[in-house]
């Protein structure tokens, strides 16, 4: 077999490494990596990627959970109707199943699972004989971590506690995949301010990069500037000055913005921290 005929996937590291010395720390690698960008070793895409999975090796679930108070849940006393409603509604294949509140789970329920009982048999729906057990997993978990047990567990969704034992959020296997290969989209997708802007605490919220002005203004009642930027991501990184790594932070009027996470293109998702809010 010819030099030309191997394989990229095998080829590309063997042949960056034969000019270069083995790297020893992520930063060396990172660089090294952007060098072989430039010398169309290997493309753009995969540079992102790959930056994506080192940087889900250090980002935990808090991170990037889906808030208690914005997860979409069915309560273990819905009828039928109401359940293929919610669906109907909010259009995910799972919902956590809740009893007097959201800190009890009771199991998940799968949209597919109703399908057989909704045309065959729904005159005899018990909820109960159709949940999946829970997966309850720390806000502290490394996304790395999860996304192997969720690959070896064949599960989909994980939910979130907190350290007393409260439910705090949730995470999709699509959350943690997302950070890697960037937005997965599909026809049920809407572009709502409430899948850009995640609330944690009072003060605290995540913010996708690509939320315009507009709806971030409407958000928090401030008044940034869209003059030059239509997202609150062009914005951050024309007040960097660079296009900032993960963990750096930047102040702008009453908001701390800290990168969660960047690839070598673009920053991807914002921790915002609100000083004054308005109520």
């Amino acid at each position: 077999m010819h030099e030309t005929d191997k394989p990229p996937s095998k080829n590309w590291l063997s042949r960056i490494l034969k000019r270069h010395k083995e790297p020893e720390n992520k930063h060396q690698l990172t660089r090294l990596l952007h060098q072989a960008v430039k010398k169309h070793l290997l493309d753009s895409e995969s540079l992102a990627m790959i930056e994506g999975v080192l940087q889900v090796s250090e980002m935990k679930v808090r991170d990037i959970m889906v808030p208690r108070a914005q997860m979409h849940v069915i309560e273990n006393d819905s009828t039928l109707d109401d359940i293929i409603k919610i669906i109907n509604d909010t259009h995910h294949s799972r919902y956590p199943v809740i009893g007097e509140s959201r800190d009890e789970i009771s199991g998940i329920i799968l949209a597919k699972d109703l399908l057989h009982v909704w045309f065959k048999d729904k005159d005899n729906f018990q909820l109960k004989r159709l949940l999946r057990p829970a997966v309850f997993i720390p806000e502290s978990k490394r996304l790395n971590v999860l996304l192997r047990e969720f690959r070896l567990n064949h599960n989909h969704m994980a939910i979130v506690a907190d350290e007393y034992g409260g439910i705090s959020g949730l995470v999709t296997i699509e959350d943690v995949l997302e950070q890697i290969v960037g937005e997965i989209e599909d026809e049920s997708d809407t572009d709502e301010t409430e899948f850009h802007i995640k609330k944690l605490t009072d003060t605290q919220f995540t913010v996708k990069s690509l939320t315009t002005l507009e709806e971030f203004n409407t958000a928090f009642n401030s008044n940034l500037s869209d003059e030059e930027f239509d997202t609150i991501g062009g914005l951050v990184m024309h007040h960097f000055g660079h296009l900032p790594k993960r963990g750096e932070s930047i102040e702008i009027q009453n908001f701390k913005f800290k990168v969660l996470h960047a690839d070598n293109r673009r920053i991807r998702l914002l921790k915002v921290l609100v000083y004054d809010i308005d109520t």
